[in-house]
């Protein structure tokens, strides 16, 4: 039977090859996997559909192609041998079949990468073959020129493996545009030597979702001057429904009533008046978004770190929103996201505060403008201030901190945003939200 290039969502007509887990002659299970597809938005797993014997393999590692080419043949015990798709075969596929089974990695989010120049990214190469998402993000990330790169894909394609020869030094460098160095500000990392004393057994590979991560953080820190700025939130008023409504909601719902989904909901009514942060920057441009779309951090038990997308919050209730978070977090741990759950993200929210943390300083999720961390909540002496005088009472308190990119706005504008989520966290009527 052939195995196609699958429909990976909604908004996704093609993928490239990130790595083969089978070769020629390897006998897979069903739902064995087969092979990690990445496309603009995720790295996902492909299982095999039926057991049998793997006879071909037409698409080499690096290669990107349409969604329905066929990308494996396997042979299953009773059904005619599928024969493969000669339109699809890649010259460079030897390789991919002689590849060693690796750990299968799990899903990871691929962040939509930044507005730049076709001269920048070089998103057609001189053989005029378009690249591919992982290619160019790589090209882009490196600052390379991918003209001068000779591509050994099919049709003189640029794939993967051309562009990280170059950048491991195993090939000449093409020189980068000086224009475009002074742009980036970035260049080919330098090899740093092992510490002294290190021992190989004790180094930790990355796998491919911390690949992703690491290029994504790196890559952001670089495109927008990162600005923090932090609040403390009184959480009485929180703390009140969720003592009210907690049993209840956990006995119907099978889960807590946590602090997030009523944070997530101020930062929506925030956003609401607050246009500017709900954005994404174009050139020299601000794009305002007409939805909210709250990207949410899921950990996946310190194997990696997920951003899946609540869509449309602004609609939604505060019970709503917990919902949505639930049924994403599930799913993430479960390895079914697919890439249309991270895809259309305009806030994100990072939250640390399950491990009691006091601040954190979040790294922007490009091409977003801000993203908001939630740190640790704990009882905490305040003053209160009446008109009687002032007094000390035991409130639940933590800090809320925004990072945002000094480029789409000024530090006046985020702190009357972080002003108004506080004070919506402290004065709200959320037993009407649940």
């Amino acid at each position: 039977m052939n195995v196609l290039m699958p429909q990976l969502g909604e908004t996704v007509s093609e993928g490239t090859i990130a790595v083969w887990h089978i070769k020629v002659g390897d006998t897979v299970a069903k739902d064995d996997p087969l092979l990690d597809v990445e496309t603009d938005k995720a790295a996902i797993e492909v299982p095999a559909p039926k057991a049998g014997v793997i006879s071909a393999i037409n698409v080499a590692e690096g290669e990107t192609v349409d969604v329905g080419v066929v990308l494996v043949v396997i042979d299953v015990e009773g059904e005619e041998s599928a024969a493969a798709d000669s339109e699809t075969a890649s010259p460079a596929a030897a390789p991919a079949q002689a590849a060693a089974p690796v750990a299968a990695p799990t899903p990871a989010a691929t962040p939509m990468s930044s507005p730049t120049s076709a001269a920048a990214t070089g998103s057609v190469a001189k053989s005029g073959a378009m690249l591919s998402p992982a290619v160019r993000k790589l090209v882009s990330q490196h600052n390379l020129d991918v003209s001068s790169i000779a591509g050994t894909g099919k049709k003189g394609r640029v794939t993967r493996q051309d562009v990280l020869a170059i950048i491991d030094g195993s090939t000449a460098a093409p020189a980068a545009a000086p224009a475009q160095a002074a742009v980036t500000g970035r260049s080919t990392p330098v090899p740093v030597p092992a510490p002294i004393g290190a021992d190989a057994r004790s180094l930790i590979p990355f796998d491919r979702i911390r690949k992703l991560t690491a290029d994504h953080m790196v890559m952001s820190k670089a495109t927008s001057p990162h600005v923090l700025q932090a609040v403390e939130v009184d959480y009485t008023a929180v703390d009140a429904v969720r003592k009210s409504y907690g049993p209840g909601w956990k006995a119907d719902k099978g889960y807590s009533l946590t602090y997030l989904p009523f944070i997530a909901k101020a930062i929506v009514l925030g956003l609401r008046e607050f246009p500017k942060i709900n954005s994404s920057i174009v050139e020299e441009a601000l794009q305002l978004h007409p939805l909210i779309n709250l990207g949410i951090a899921v950990d996946l038990n310190f194997e990696g770190l997920v951003v899946p997308v609540v869509r449309d919050c602004a609609s939604k209730s505060v019970g709503q929103i917990a919902e949505g978070i639930k049924a994403l977090s599930i799913k993430a741990r479960s390895k079914s996201l697919s890439p249309d759950d991270f895809a259309g993200g305009t806030y994100t929210i990072s939250n640390s505060g399950p491990f009691g943390t006091l601040m954190t300083a979040p790294v922007i999720n490009q091409p977003q403008v801000a993203i908001m961390s939630t740190d640790g909540i704990r009882k905490r002496p305040v003053v209160i201030e009446s008109e009687s005088g002032d007094s000390i009472a035991i409130r639940p308190v933590g800090i809320l901190a925004q990072s945002f990119d000094h480029r789409a706005f000024d530090g006046a504008y985020s702190a009357a945003f972080m002003n108004r989520v506080r004070n919506i966290l402290e004065q709200q009527d959320w037993a009407s939200e649940l």
